[in-house]
């Protein structure tokens, strides 16, 4: 996995996970589904780049 995928991809799932968190905390429904489309990319970029890197070796 190259580094900055790498990167963005944990970066995407903290602000998915700081999202939800905040979402919850306030009762807001639209952000807590913002940041669980967010985890949700992060992973998906992650899962991506492990396909990629799997193919390379």
């Amino acid at each position: 996995m190259s580094g900055t995928e790498k990167s963005k991809a944990h970066v995407e799932q903290a602000t998915g996970r700081a999202k939800e968190a905040a979402g919850r905390a306030v009762g807001n429904e639209r952000l807590t589904a913002e940041g669980h489309a967010d985890r949700a990319k992060g992973k998906a970029r992650e899962a991506k780049e492990d396909v990629k890197d799997n193919f390379r070796h």
